[in-house]
């Protein structure tokens, strides 16, 4: 089994570019990586640099402004899942059922560039696929989350690949539960933790993601980000520079019946010397369509036993893990 007390790294590229053999033997590496942590580095992706970058720059600008300009891209609607969230915004921990103090972060998220046609525009399809509220300043930020967002989709369709391989079914197994896909894309700031805090209080406290999959672009100066081992000790996430941190969410450890884990992560006050310095992140969290049914794949269950859990419409099931968070 992969080691449990690590993160380890996976080369997309050969994968993507392999013999058959090749493919499978990374696949099945793959597999007990997600069945032991379900967290990993994805190497070898074909990212372009100029475009983290860039995107990394105007969030890191939009966070600088003060905070009277950045509510300017803050909804209306305290449950909408787009635009400008104020430090404090947010308790995940709540989302465990846990009484905790609210996150030291604040951040800026948009969902779907577009809405699909075709589909009722209840509220429910408004939560979803409703219009992103974009800053004013930086000028470029529309242009370069836009295609950030878009390198993401494409990233993500390939590790999806990747993991259909690892659980022995087709390759394009998982695309058509992603044809219009709710995936958000959220750059979080935890600013500098010179002022106090509240006891007990994290720069995000612990919890699984939602979603398909998650694909962080982590801060490569400034660590806290902690996963937890099966054995229950705090793994501390590495510096992967311009590789990908990548963890299974909710939603696809249900799909295969609880073989692969979505696994408790938080982010902490870093140890050293820069103990309390400004953090930044950008992630993506690969979502299914809102009507997709997550039922537990055929090959994930025993002949003759009962599935672990009940059908769940996908957009339900995040909305309502989203809005506890509040």
């Amino acid at each position: 089994m992969a080691d449990i007390n690590s993160l380890p790294c996976v080369d997309l590229g050969a994968f993507l570019n392999g013999s058959e053999q090749e493919r499978r033997d990374i696949a099945a590496r793959v597999d007990e990586i997600c069945q032991s942590i379900g967290f990993l580095i994805i190497e070898n992706h074909d990212v372009p640099k100029i475009i983290s970058d860039a995107t990394w720059v105007s969030a890191q600008k939009f966070f600088k402004k003060p905070n009277s300009e950045k509510q300017k891209a803050q909804s209306d609607d305290h449950g909408c899942p787009r635009g400008y969230l104020p430090i404090e915004g947010e308790t995940l921990g709540k989302t465990l059922g846990e009484i905790t103090p609210p996150d030291r972060k604040e951040t800026f998220s948009s969902g779907p560039l577009s809405a699909p046609s075709g589909h009722p525009a209840d509220e429910d399809f408004h939560f979803y696929y409703g219009p992103n509220i974009w800053p004013k300043s930086p000028e470029d930020f529309h242009t370069n989350w836009t295609a950030y967002y878009q390198e993401m989709e494409s990233l993500g369709a390939q590790i999806m690949q990747l993991l259909a391989v690892a659980l022995k079914l087709e390759d394009d197994y998982f695309v058509p539960f992603h044809s219009h896909h709710i995936s958000a894309l959220r750059s979080q700031n935890y600013p500098s933790l010179s002022t106090k805090i509240l006891p007990g209080q994290l720069r995000a406290g612990a919890h699984s993601d939602y979603g398909s999959l998650t694909i962080l672009k982590a801060d490569p100066n400034v660590g806290g980000l902690e996963v937890k081992s099966s054995s229950g000790e705090w793994i501390k996430a590495p510096s992967v520079g311009d590789a990908f941190i990548i963890n299974i969410g909710d939603l696809l450890a249900r799909w295969t019946n609880d073989r692969w884990v979505s696994t408790l992560h938080r982010v902490v006050e870093p140890e050293g010397g820069n103990s309390t310095a400004r953090r930044q992140s950008i992630a993506y969290f690969m979502n299914p369509n809102y009507d997709a049914e997550i039922t537990a794949i055929e090959t994930c269950v025993n002949n003759g036993d009962e599935p672990l859990y009940e059908t769940v419409l996908a957009g339900k099931y995040l909305m309502d893990k989203f809005k506890i968070s509040l």
